[in-house]
């Protein structure tokens, strides 16, 4: 029996201000109270009466480069809207792609963290 009951997506960021603002305008949510230069966070972290994960961004001084063993996928049923917009918040559009019966596009964040934002192919 698993005794998880919550997820949180962590950020290590250089500006935790950035992050936050860019993640909390993409997705319409308010960060939560108690946001600093240091951590912040959208959604509740370890919140168990949410069925969505938090989403956490944490102050570090230098990012280790790399590709991302974790990235985010977001659903969007009017794609590719929601492309244009994460762009005029400061994504980098990297490409789009339409294989498996979705079709998606892969941005960078503003500190390069990667996301894809798609959907299922309409029939």
């Amino acid at each position: 029996m698993a005794s998880l009951s919550s997820l949180s997506i962590t950020f290590d960021c250089l500006d935790v201000e950035t992050q936050s603002l860019f993640w909390a305008e993409l997705l319409g949510a308010e960060i939560d109270s108690g946001a600093n230069d240091y951590v912040a966070s959208i959604g509740g972290v370890h919140n168990t009466e949410s069925s969505t994960p938090g989403m956490l961004f944490l102050k570090v001084d230098e990012r280790t480069e790399g590709k991302n063993p974790l990235h985010i996928d977001l659903d969007d049923p009017h794609y590719p809207a929601d492309v244009d917009r994460a762009v005029s918040l400061g994504a980098q559009k990297l490409g789009s792609f339409d294989e498996y019966g979705i079709e998606w596009t892969t941005l960078k964040d503003p500190e390069g963290n990667l996301f894809d934002i798609g959907r299922r192919k309409l029939d």
